[in-house]
């Protein structure tokens, strides 16, 4: 306990500076994925802070920020529509999370075990892509689309580079300035922490970004209001004139609605999409972090249950392990899980007491803030790396991206585990079988697990052996042998005295795989104790 306490003090200067940064990137995504659910905004809020507070407590992971997910906001919005209220659609938020407690007491955390790196890796390049895609009309002063969405067909009837194109007809010239001044100002901070180190590192970049944003702002509304950033153009927060207002934005499930079927659907559905993002984020996450630390995943999904739960209890949307704010966190030098707590905080402090003085940030400025996110997920040298890897790394690498492009998360991780599954079969299928021949000299080899897919090769190499050949099948070292081929080898083997091929058998003191030796007319046979 107390190396632990001595580790979040010491690390407090780099946890604090990342949760500024997190809290800045989260607060506009909470309030545009509400938006894009057609939820209350503060319910967003209210996920976001739900999110950094009670699953940064008690998630294992010291790097993985959790909010009101994206990839959840077509079923929510759906939802909220077919349920009779949104208070009815809260309890559905609340069974979520008794799901998700269920999935983790019964370990379905190792689901995340087996996804492949290169999928992860694309998921990750994937998630650059989208937000840079997804943030150039907001850079430049077209926001017409949400904050956070990342669908490639949007709810406003453009798909990703329509609204590109029509942002590039409708730029807004002060939200341009803001946009390329901050992000290269990101670029140039950036180079200098690299070249310089030291206090640098300690100064987090994002907050420089939002000050200098709210600066050339502030500057043009002194030298010519109307040249100025317009409402719609900076950051929008639910406002309270009292507490008794403020609590008023709180709101309780409906537990009367409890029979209700579509309520259970709904949350079953919820349950396992969000548990199956929150284990994907889990996972790209642990690939970003310097110290390679493994989060435990079975208490990962306990404590999206219990985050789920609560939040369903006040008032807030379904909540997810969010690659976006992750990176984000990871980029901005986080060290501890404190770094997720504290911005939790901070989204609780700022909407309380200073919503005002949050809306006076453009956001242009945050969008530059997730353009520069997106590229250090999505650099080119990932690219290249997994080029030189080889097609069977590259492919799932290049396929993750582009399916998620074009569809969502979940459809092009699966979609890059299937290509991945597909080059690892045909690795075990070249590798599973080996043959050779010296004149008459036959030697076929059957090593780790030989499918019914390597059978019409072994039965062409059988059927192509020459009278008064020699043959030898050794199987000491496969594991596994489909039974088809046991049998068709067997078959050989009765049949070889007519061309008078001379057969003898190689295999495993522990294993012979079923083949039946003593029909096979005395064909010689060896038991060896090579295993490997």
């Amino acid at each position: 306990m107390k190396n632990r306490i001595s580790t979040y003090v010491g690390s407090f200067p780099s946890d604090l500076g990342a949760s500024v940064v997190v809290f800045l990137v989260a607060l506009p995504l909470c309030l545009g994925i509400a938006l894009g659910s057609n939820a209350p905004l503060f319910s967003g809020i209210i996920s976001g802070i739900v999110g950094g507070i009670i699953i940064g407590a008690l998630s294992g992971s010291q790097l993985s920020v959790s909010g009101p997910a994206a990839g959840l906001t077509a079923i929510v919005a759906g939802a909220i529509v077919m349920l009779p209220s949104f208070e009815v659609f809260l309890l559905a938020v609340v069974l979520c999370g008794v799901f998700q407690l269920v999935l983790g007491f019964v370990k379905a955390g190792i689901i995340g075990d087996y996804i492949p790196k290169s999928v992860i890796k694309g998921m990750l390049a994937a998630i650059g892509i989208i937000l840079i895609l997804k943030q150039i009309p907001h850079l430049i002063g077209y926001d017409n689309n949400f904050e956070g969405d990342q669908a490639f067909l949007q709810q406003n009837g453009e798909n990703t580079f329509k609204g590109i194109r029509h942002a590039l007809s409708a730029v807004t010239p002060v939200a341009l300035l803001i946009g390329v001044v901050c992000l290269a100002f990101q670029f140039l901070w950036g180079s200098l922490v690299e070249r310089k180190g030291g206090w640098t590192k300690l100064v987090p970049a994002p907050l420089l970004v939002v000050l200098l944003g709210v600066g050339i702002n502030a500057f043009v509304q002194w030298q010519n209001g109307s040249f100025a950033l317009r409402r719609e153009h900076l950051v929008t927060i639910p406002a309270a004139s009292s507490a008794a207002e403020f609590f008023s934005f709180f709101t309780f499930p409906d537990w009367g609605s409890i029979i209700n079927k579509q309520i259970w659907i709904t949350a079953v559905t919820l349950a396992l999409v969000a548990s199956l993002e929150t284990l994907l984020g889990i996972e790209a996450v642990d690939n970003l972090d310097p110290q390679k630390r493994i989060t435990p995943t079975n208490r990962e999904l306990k404590a999206q249950g219990v985050g789920n739960i609560v939040s369903g209890l006040i008032g807030g949307l379904p909540l997810t392990s969010v690659i976006v704010r992750s990176s984000a966190n990871v980029n901005a030098g986080a060290k501890t899980k404190m770094s997720t707590i504290y911005h939790g905080f901070f989204i609780l402090l700022s909407v309380a007491f200073i919503p005002t003085v949050l809306g006076i940030i453009p956001l242009a400025a945050l969008a530059a803030i997730l353009i520069y996110t997106g590229f250090k997920l999505a650099k080119p040298s990932l690219f290249k790396g997994f080029y030189r890897k080889g097609w069977d790394q590259f492919l799932p690498f290049v396929a993750t991206i582009v399916i998620i492009l074009f569809t969502d998360l979940l459809v092009g991780v699966l979609a890059g585990l299937a290509i991945g599954l597909f080059f690892s079969a045909r690795s075990n299928f070249r590798t599973a079988v080996f043959i050779v021949n010296d004149n008459n000299n036959y030697l076929i080899r059957l090593r780790k697990d030989v499918s019914i897919l390597n059978k019409r090769g072994i039965k062409s190499k059988l059927d192509a052996v020459p009278e008064n050949a020699s043959v030898l099948i050794d199987a000491t070292r496969a594991d596994f042998i489909d039974r088809d081929i046991v049998e068709m080898i067997d078959t050989f083997t009765r049949e070889a005295h007519k061309k008078n091929v001379q057969v003898q058998f190689k295999t495993s003191h522990t294993n012979d795989h079923g083949f039946d030796i003593e029909a096979t007319n005395g064909v010689p046979h060896q038991k060896s104790e090579m295993v490997s």
